[in-house]
């Protein structure tokens, strides 16, 4: 495998060699216009200075001025010209692919005089935005209860449990200072900057521009705080535990402990000393552990045998020798640490180098475990982030940024770390029980990891051509790196009833490498004048595979009598995959106060790589169970590009000063899908192979309220009505559908998605005065998910047919700040579930409901096992976290 070493060398000699800041999507734009204040007549020649920093710009003949590459954040921007008065306007923000206008008017001064001061506020509408996109500024965030980038993004019209518009979970591009983190074997995020240190959360949910590829449905860019001139720190400590009284729902939840869950957490930034205008750092770091709120008992060892085989009750042998102590089922702890060194050379921003790392442990509850808590799997995720980027500037109107970055993703899935540890046990264990019963003995007996290390270097172009044209260009090259591997441990009268490990290359032994690589490259044009804004683009994404596949399923069973490589009569090389896709974003103001937009844009996203190279032995056994898409499912390394068509029109209008309303209405088409394909070997044993099939169609109207924070007051409001419909939620539905009892016929038509939230409702609410209080609310709204009516693990019903019940939630936060000299110290509350809400999330699908099953009332055996069936059938995992209440304490430096 390729060894942390090796990614520790190569970074390091990219750290080396490459003069490589921020990359595309991580900087904004200042324009306008200086006129005479008397005259109205332009002044030409005026300067324009970003206070403190070494960015400018100067006026034209027509007084117009722009200042680009500009990092998001909140400035002083001064005006400036013999003869006439300076202005500076205070609280000025920028932010990433936007244009921030700040008109200035200058009085002729007779004598000396001081500058004249005045505030910015950010308008309500922005005239220069084609598709809908939200940002949330680190400092909002930290007036709300929102404890990393999920739940900032889950906030934002048209984003359902971390699905953009309908589209599956793997759909989005995430971003850290514009390079892409999300790991290419499951598509998924590898890692997320921690909200202590982001400046700026870029949340691009319509048809985004052409600078973004590998997404279908959004894109995420986490933009974050870079060093400041001065020495500011801060530092804080939280705990809490869940408080509920449903007692009888949650176990061991009336043991209410201060340790159930804590946070520390902690930033320092400003300049090494001695090296003041050389160079600068920024250091944060975050230790988060949480118990979870499912909770198992251990009354089981998982080398505990028992025996239900006989008829009568009393002749039944329960052979437990636990302890009885509750076991947290779903805990979650995580450490993450980031650095940013800033160095200062060159005309532009200098150097940058940025490291992040992440380590992530978890369990994910099984229900069947509650009473051996020991036998199920632990999760281990690891991530790696090394970035050294550079800004060429060229001139005042034009700067390229380079980059080059190394990301290291490692997952790891077992119960006991060693493979061949003696507590593994005969996986016969769990079949002592029968029925509806937990499990009284047994072990998890396969062990899953992969690792995969993806290299990237961007080029990025920014030229303000004029006034009026901003064009932008670049190119990407990704380079992959993957290594996979699952084994099941084998404990049987063969190996002794001891642990040993199959031969690589079995059905139960799959090891696979990779290096596929992707090249991209765009060109927009952002062309702004006073009465239209237009984003016009073309993006080319290539991808080289580097995979072979089976030619014709139905051959299968010949490679059985055969060991890899396997000729080339019965394999083919996958071919190479392009796409061109043009998009194209229109604003028109209509008056000062509002603007209409419109846009249109093809996309392209590679599957994840799981997909394309599973199962690489093409080993399908005869007979066994086994995990999810093990023995029973081929990849195929020729998978098409999936692909999606998004439309959109929108309407921004502001009602008052404060107060500003968004209408956006938008439709995807999507295609090439990810889905499977039906074949049988050896007359009787189905197994499937991943192909391009499944397709989807979704709809949908936003409506968002802002009111501004001011005067002590800020609210959001939005709602959504989405239609979300396909003919699967999950690549794997054909090959489940066969494998029912009797086989369930595929869909030949759009059914709602599994997410498909018909009507979603969220708002904010934030009082108080910054520096002396704060208190907000979270809220959100939704109509249930749809699920499948049915009885008896037999539909009664369509699928997705109905619907869970709604949901409600609100969370609160509050924090009091208090002065001493240079010190700012706040201890807070935060309230996650305020008023304990039972949201169902899951549902029984005879009742729609979490809390009961016709089962229950079904005449049939009691299950062979230690617990009653009603125990069985209370499920707390489909019900959402109950009450969690937090108390902390911070203090900050500056």
């Amino acid at each position: 495998m390729f060894t942390k070493m090796k990614f520790i060398y190569f970074v390091s000699i990219i750290l080396i060699i490459c003069t490589t800041n921020l990359s595309a999507g991580t900087t904004g734009k200042i324009a306008g216009v200086i006129t005479d204040k008397a005259t109205g007549e332009p002044l030409f020649g005026a300067n324009v200075l970003v206070v403190g920093t070494n960015y400018g710009g100067a006026a034209n003949i027509d007084g117009e001025y722009f200042i680009i590459n500009v990092p998001p954040g909140v400035y002083e921007i001064r005006a400036s010209v013999i003869g006439f008065t300076s202005i500076v306007v205070k609280n000025v923000r920028v932010s990433v692919d936007q244009t921030t206008k700040i008109d200035f008017e200058l009085s002729e001064e007779a004598v000396q005089m001081s500058d004249v001061v005045v505030t910015a506020s950010k308008p309500i509408v922005q005239k220069d935005l084609t598709s809908t996109e939200s940002k949330v500024s680190g400092e909002q965030i930290s007036m709300l209860p929102l404890e990393d980038v999920a739940s900032v993004v889950n906030l934002q019209a048209g984003v359902v449990d971390g699905h953009f518009r309908g589209g599956r979970g793997n759909e989005v591009k995430y971003l850290i200072d514009g390079v892409p983190v999300n790991d290419a074997f499951t598509g998924q995020s590898s890692l997320n900057a921690e909200v202590n240190s982001i400046e700026e959360v870029q949340v691009l949910t319509g048809t985004f521009n052409a600078e973004y590829g590998e997404a279908l449905s959004g894109v995420v860019n986490q933009v974050t705080k870079i060093a400041g001139d001065e020495l500011d720190g801060e530092f804080s400590f939280y705990s809490g535990d869940y408080v509920s009284g449903r007692d009888g729902l949650f176990t061991n939840i009336d043991n209410i402990t201060p340790t159930g869950s804590y946070n520390f957490q902690g930033s320092l930034s400003g300049p090494v000393p001695g090296l003041k205008n050389l160079l600068k750092f920024f250091i944060s770091g975050r230790y988060n552990y949480n118990d979870g709120y499912l909770y198992g008992r251990r009354m089981f060892n998982p080398s505990d045998s028992s025996n239900f085989s006989a008829n009568d009750r009393e002749d039944w042998h329960v052979g437990n020798t636990g302890d009885n102590e509750y076991v947290p089922m779903n805990y979650g702890k995580r450490l993450s640490l980031n650095g940013k060194l800033a160095l200062n050379v060159g005309s532009g921003k200098g150097i940058v180098f940025t490291g992040i790392y992440q380590d992530n442990e978890y369990k994910s509850y099984n229900h069947q475990y509650k009473l051996n808590p020991d036998g199920d799997y632990t999760r281990f995720e690891k991530s790696y982030l090394g970035i050294v980027s550079y800004t060429l500037v060229l001139s005042n109107s034009a700067f390229i940024d380079f980059s080059t970055s190394g990301l290291l993703s490692e997952y790891n899935q077992y119960v006991f770390e060693n493979p061949l540890d003696s507590r593994y046990v005969n996986p016969d264990r769990r079949n002592d029980v029968s029925g509806s019963s937990f499990y009284t003995g047994g072990t998890e007996n396969w062990h899953f990891n992969h690792q995969t290390t993806s290299i990237t270097n961007k080029a990025d172009l920014t030229w303000q051509f004029n006034q009026t044209n901003q064009l932008k260009m670049g190119l990407e090259y990704q380079y992959h790196n993957l290594d996979y591997e699952d084994f099941q441990i084998v404990i049987d009268a063969t190996s002794g009833f001891e642990p040993v490990l199959p031969e690589k290359g079995a059905f139960n032994y799959n090891t696979y490498s990779a290096n596929p690589f992707q090249f991209a490259a765009y060109v927009q044009d952002k062309i702004e004048l006073d009465y239209l804004i237009i984003n016009a683009g073309l993006r080319f994404d290539y991808f080289q595979p580097d995979g072979k596949f089976l030619k014709d399923p139905n051959r299968i069973n010949v490679l059985d009598e055969l060991q890899p490589p396997f000729p080339d009569s019965l394999l083919s090389s996958a071919t190479a995959k392009f796409q061109f896709s043009p998009r194209i974003g229109i604003s028109y103001p209509i008056t000062d106060r509002g603007a209409i937009h419109i846009s249109y844009g093809h996309f392209f996203q590679i599957p994840p790589f799981e997909n394309l190279y599973r199962n690489p032995n093409f080993r399908i056994p005869l007979t066994g169970n086994f995990p999810a898409n093990i023995g029973n499912t081929i990849g195929n390394s020729d998978l098409e590009p999936q692909q999606t068509v998004m439309y959109e029109i929108g309407l921004q209008q502001a009602l008052t000063e404060e107060i500003g309303v968004t209408v956006t209405g938008y439709y995807k088409d999507i295609r090439n899908l990810l889905s499977t394909e039906i074949y049988i070997k050896n007359e009787f044993r189905k197994f499937s192979k991943l192909v391009n099939k499944d397709y989807g169609a979704v709809k949908g109207l936003t409506l968002s309220l802002q009111k501004r924070f001011l005067n002590g007051f800020g609210a959001t409001v939005d709602y959504t009505y989405q239609v979300a419909k396909g003919n699967a939620s999950d690549p794997n539905d054909a090959f489940n559908k066969a494998q029912s009892n009797p086989p369930i016929e595929i869909n030949k038509q759009l059914v709602p998605l599994n997410w498909d939230r018909t009507h979603s409702f969220n708002f904010t609410l934030t009082a108080g005065q910054p520096g002396d209080y704060i208190a907000s609310l979270v809220g959100r709204l939704g109509s249930g998910f749809p699920y499948t009516p049915s009885l008896q693990n037999q539909r009664t019903g369509l699928e997705n047919s109905d619907n869970k019940p709604s949901i409600f939630n609100v969370d609160l936060y509050a924090t009091k700040y208090f002065k001493i000299g240079v010190y700012q110290i706040s201890v807070f509350a935060k309230v996650y579930n305020l008023f304990d809400t039972a949201n169902e999330y899951d549902v029984f699908g005879d009742t729609g409901r979490a809390g009961y099953s016709l089962e229950l009332t079904r005449d049939q055996e009691q299950p062979r096992g230690v617990n009653s069936l009603k125990e069985f059938y209370s499920r707390p995992d489909f019900y959402s976290a109950p009450r969690q209440i937090i108390l902390g304490a911070s203090i900050a430096f500056q």
